[in-house]
Parts: C-alpha cells; sequence; structure tokens
C-alpha cells in the first residue's frame, strides 16, 4: 500500500510540475526570450501523456512508434495554442486535441488508395459496431444487425465495407509462387489487341460480301495471297495501273462500311 501511494503522489506531483509550466509559458508574450526554452520543457514533460494515448491505438495496422510521434505532433499543437484564461486545465484540451491528430492519421495518412471521407468514417464506424455486437449478441453480427446499429441503410454499410478494401493493398512484387520466382505483378493481364482484331474480322465478312466479285478477288489476290499489283494484273488480265485503281476503290468502300459499324 505504501508502494502505491507513493507511485501515485509522484504522478500527481509530476503532472501538477508539468501543468505549472504550462501556465508559466501561457503567461510570457510571444516573443519572450524564455518562452521557447519553457516550451521545450513543457513539451518533454506532457510526452508520457502522448504516449499513453498512442498506446490506445496500438494493435490497428500502424507501428506504436509512428503513432507517438503523431501524437507529439498532436501534443506540439496543444501546447502551442493552449490559453490558459479559457477556464480548461491543460490535459482537458490537450487529450482530445491529441486524439483528433491521431484519427486524423488514420483517416488520411494509412488508406493504400484514396476514398472519400465519409467511406473512411463508415469503416471505423463499422469496426466499432462489429467489435460492439460482437460481444453483445455472442456471434459476427450480419450488415443487417450493423445497419440497425448505426441507424443507417443496408446499402450504406455494404459501400462501407467495400471502401474498406481500399485501406491495404498487396504490392506488385510480392512473391506468388512456391520457389518465389513469380511476382504477383507478372500474373497480371495486359491490354489483348486481339479482342479488337477478332471484332474487326466479324465485321469485314458481312463488308467484303458487298463488294463486286472482281473487287473481292483483288482484295483476296493482295492480302490473303500477298500477291503485288503486277501479279493480281497478270491473274485477272488487265493492267497494274487498273488493279491500282480497283483496289483503291474497294478498299475505300470497306472504309466507309467499317466505320458505320
Amino acid at each position: 500500500m505504501t508502494v502505491i501511494t507513493t507511485a501515485v503522489r509522484t504522478e500527481e506531483t509530476s503532472t501538477d510540475a508539468a501543468s505549472e509550466l504550462i501556465t508559466a509559458m501561457a503567461a510570457l508574450p510571444a516573443g519572450h526570450p524564455s518562452r521557447p526554452a519553457l516550451r521545450d520543457r513543457a513539451i518533454e514533460a506532457w510526452l508520457p501523456l502522448a504516449r499513453h494515448l498512442a498506446q490506445r491505438y496500438a494493435g490497428r495496422g500502424e507501428p506504436v512508434d509512428d503513432l507517438f510521434q503523431v501524437a507529439v505532433v498532436g501534443l506540439i499543437k496543444a501546447v502551442d495554442r493552449f490559453e490558459s484564461d479559457r477556464g480548461v486545465d491543460f490535459a482537458g484540451y490537450a487529450i482530445p486535441t491529441i486524439v483528433g491528430e491521431v484519427k486524423r492519421h488514420f483517416r488520411d495518412r494509412t488508406w493504400s488508395v484514396r476514398v472519400p471521407r465519409r467511406l473512411q468514417e463508415m469503416r471505423l464506424a463499422i469496426t466499432a459496431a462489429n467489435m460492439a455486437l460482437s460481444h453483445d449478441l455472442g456471434r459476427a453480427p450480419t450488415v443487417t444487425d450493423i445497419a440497425t446499429h448505426l441507424g443507417v441503410t443496408e446499402e450504406e454499410v455494404l459501400e462501407g465495407l467495400e471502401g474498406a478494401r481500399a485501406y491495404n493493398s498487396t504490392s506488385l512484387s510480392t512473391p506468388v509462387s512456391a520457389d518465389g520466382n513469380t511476382e504477383l505483378g507478372e500474373t497480371l493481364g495486359g491490354e489483348d489487341r486481339e479482342f479488337e482484331l477478332a471484332e474487326l474480322r466479324i465485321a469485314l465478312g458481312p463488308t467484303l460480301a458487298s463488294l463486286d466479285e472482281r473487287e473481292q478477288r483483288i482484295i483476296h489476290l493482295r492480302f490473303y495471297g500477298n500477291l503485288t499489283q503486277s501479279q493480281i494484273a497478270e491473274q485477272i488480265g488487265i493492267s497494274q495501273m487498273h488493279v491500282s485503281r480497283l483496289l483503291s476503290k474497294a478498299l475505300v468502300k470497306l472504309r466507309g462500311q467499317l466505320g458505320e459499324c
């Protein structure tokens, strides 16, 4: 009992000393030469509070050291903005400021893909509701349970769950084979030009049928038989110049009709 009492008194003394530093700093004008030193001492004195608040958010996917750094940023903001004449003690002002900074970090910095703030907040609400309902119901809550608990529609819950997938992402460099030689990025397909060509071939059949017999033969010999215009002229029995004109005419027809498809 004596040890506990001594520890409590030590903590109270430390808190009182930290509060006195804040009060003394706040009482000085902005340009006072003693203010920077008091500010540094005040921040250092309140670091345990920042660490304690950061620990409350441990286990949520962010390193504790990173959360502590964010909490320190919130502490510095609280120290710089605190006004002792407002009638609120520093701890009462600093705690929501620090917690707000940590929550902002989770909301704005930890998403792999940017999603609307509404969905970010819905994800947090769903997570909290899921934990509370699992305890109360003794089972995993359904979408209907969560929607009723939060007072929103089931569609909004589903939207929030879908948006939550953007919280974490997998690197394209992640190994996916047993030997580790194949990465995720190697398994993703690219643009397949064959789909476009397949559609073109389907449209080309009726379009070729619209040409007269001689035009069809010239197109076939030129592009399927790979013959030159001179070779085509010999087979058909016309001049190379005539083949050139007929070929150009047929291609114009084909382009016009394919453009309308």
